[in-house]
């Protein structure tokens, strides 16, 4: 052999290395994948099973395995108790989280536009707050909320829990970050020279560039509010205004008093996650970039 062909076959050997490290790599990740995906769906499929049981099933058997499945009887007893009670919490917490994400959304654009694109004094002393409120624990803030309401006579109603909701300190940092770097200075530029006004640059160029990062925030907070348990149970004492989170929690006390409750607690909790799923779904498509492209000619 050559000293030629031997170094030809050099290269074409490290080319069948790489290939090979590539493919054993690849069966790695997707292994670690697919492990991750079935931490992550079995407790969903536990619950879509279990709630097609009865009470004795629930507790008399294997978590996945289906006996005698119910679903329609299920729905119909959990939609019926205590004249329909958890239909009024699934439209309180709709109005919980669906209000109070979406204003937080629009407040959190205006911010994060304003001092990522304008240049005023205090503006970073004023950002540096904000980014305080990230790292404070909402349980934190649940009492002096509850005084402050409470002055005021607002305790007790929906805008104890609404108004809280309407803040999002991580949205006000996300869109100013997404806003430096996504809404470019030229094309702000040329809308002031052809006479466009502040508001109306921001309503109809710059909201449209930061669609993925209110998306984002819009699912955070909405996800956010929907889970949130101690609010609502700070604020509130009519089990009227309660959200899902925390009618659940009460049905579930009285369920070793009332065993039925275990069955209306775990179908309340597989339709509670239903909103999510659909607003995930239906929100996703707006998480893409190139929403610039074009814009500004070089």
């Amino acid at each position: 052999m050559t000293a030629e062909t031997v170094e030809l076959a050099r290269p074409k050997e490290a080319v069948r290395r790489r290939s090979s490290g590539e493919r054993l790599g690849r069966v790695v990740v997707t292994a670690g994948l697919a492990v991750a995906a079935v931490y992550f769906l079995l407790p969903v499929a536990w619950l879509a099973i279990a709630a097609t049981k009865d009470t004795s099933s629930l507790f008399g058997s294997f978590g996945l395995a289906l006996d005698d499945p119910r679903p329609i009887a299920n729905l119909r007893d959990l939609f019926a108790y205590a004249d329909g009670i958890y239909l009024r919490w699934m439209l309180n917490s709709v109005i919980y989280a669906g209000g109070g994400a979406l204003a937080a959304t629009l407040l959190a654009a205006a911010a994060g536009y304003a001092l990522g694109k304008y240049r005023f004094r205090g503006r970073e002393a004023l950002f540096g707050i904000v980014l305080g409120g990230v790292l404070v624990p909402a349980t934190v803030l649940g009492l002096p909320l509850y005084l402050m309401l409470s002055k005021v006579g607002l305790a007790n109603t929906y805008w104890a829990v609404l108004l809280p909701s309407m803040v999002s300190p991580f949205g006000v940092y996300l869109c100013r970050i997404y806003a430096e770097a996504a809404v470019p200075d030229e094309l702000i530029e040329a809308a002031r020279v052809d006479g466009a006004g502040e508001l109306t640059i921001f309503r109809r160029i710059s909201l449209r560039i930061m669609t993925p990062a209110l998306v984002t925030v819009f699912l955070f907070q909405f996800v956010g509010i929907w889970n949130n348990y101690f609010l609502p149970l700070v604020m509130l004492s009519d089990d009227r205004l309660y959200p899902i989170t925390l009618g659940l929690t009460t049905w579930q006390g009285f369920a070793d008093r009332q065993p039925v409750l275990y069955q209306m607690v775990v179908v309340g909790a597989f339709v509670s996650t239903v909103p999510l799923v659909v607003a995930v779904a239906v929100l996703q498509r707006y998480w893409r970039g190139g929403l610039t492209q074009g814009s500004v000619k070089g």
